[in-house]
């Protein structure tokens, strides 16, 4: 008896993750480029956010905010699922007292003041040639992991 593939049981997945890491790509250049275009990358901008003197970056806030609440609406109401066909599970966050949520943001907003660029935008910055953005990518990175091999052991 043969245990040579035939074409009845071979397996697909290596040329759907290509095709998939290639949708990703595609969706993360658009992405880049709706940052580039919009001049949410813009280091002025954030200034000028941060000064009350203009109200373009709210509302790109404001917006995303939008696009986030229905999609996570949709995904709920209709049951959607993963490419492997999981279904997507969206599990209820608790506050407590809101200590983690305050801590972690306000990490979060120390080091895009120091950067001078959020996380969505750092590799967008990349892509415009901002290549000291190496260091920062590579700092987020840095932290997330850390994040992960110490987060058994704080308080959530």
């Amino acid at each position: 008896m043969s245990t040579a593939p035939t074409r009845a049981n071979h397996d697909t997945t290596g040329s759907r993750d290509g095709i998939t890491w290639l949708a990703y790509f595609f969706l993360g250049v658009c992405f880049g480029v709706t940052l580039t275009q919009s001049e949410a990358l813009s280091w002025f901008r954030i200034q000028e956010m941060f000064r009350f003197q203009s109200p373009r970056m709210y509302e790109i806030i404001a917006s995303a905010i939008v696009v986030a609440a229905v999609s996570v609406a949709l995904i709920k109401r209709l049951g959607v699922k993963t490419i492997a066909g999981e279904p997507i599970a969206i599990p209820p966050k608790t506050m407590g007292l809101g200590v983690r949520y305050a801590a972690g943001g306000t990490i979060f907003g120390l080091g895009w003041a120091l950067v001078g660029a959020c996380p969505g935008t750092m590799f967008a910055l990349l892509g415009n040639g901002v290549s000291v953005m190496i260091v920062a990518i590579g700092s987020a990175l840095a932290g997330t992991w850390l994040y992960g091999l110490l987060r058994p052991r704080l308080p959530h």
